[in-house]
Order: structure tokens, then sequence, then C-alpha cells
């Protein structure tokens, strides 16, 4: 399967299971162990919408593409970049 027909999936189940809207992808990786995506979801929409809260949701897929598992990582403000999460995390 090409890269962008996984993603596109990827961002398919995620949006089925959780009923969520995804917004970006942040990483991609393949390993022994599959594909691991990383996508950023729409939790809670809010105006303005820098206030919108974003989850951050790891994905793990199979080599044919299946759904092995998924889980929400954390969650930020749209405002706050996701460097200065990190940073915030390591304090």
């Amino acid at each position: 399967m090409e890269l962008v027909g996984l993603l596109e999936q990827t961002k398919r189940y995620l949006s089925d299971l959780t009923g969520l809207k995804p917004v970006a992808v942040t990483r991609v990786f393949h390993d022994q162990a599959g594909w691991h995506v990383g996508i950023e979801m729409l939790e809670l929409s809010r105006i303005p919408s820098s206030t919108d809260l974003l989850g951050d949701y790891d994905v793990l897929l199979a080599e044919d593409g299946s759904l092995v598992k998924f889980e929400r990582r954390r969650t930020r403000l749209r405002s706050e970049s996701f460097e200065e999460f990190a940073a915030g995390e390591a304090a």
C-alpha cells in the first residue's frame, strides 16, 4: 500500500472509531511492529478556533494496513505549538 493511501485509511479508522475530525498527520514511521502514525484530532471546537482542543493520537497499523491499536497521548490547545507543549511536558 502506498503511503498516501495508508494515511488516508488511518484517518478514516480513527474518525470512525472516535467520531472526531482528523486535523493533521504529525508523524509516520515504519519498524518491525508495523506502521506508526501520529494524528491530531479535533476534540472540541471553540470560538475563537485558537482555543480548539486537539488530541494527539498514536496509531499502529499492521503491514497490510489493518488497525492494531490506537491511543490518545495528550491534548493541547490549537494555539499552543507542539514544541511549546512538548517542552511543558518535560518540565
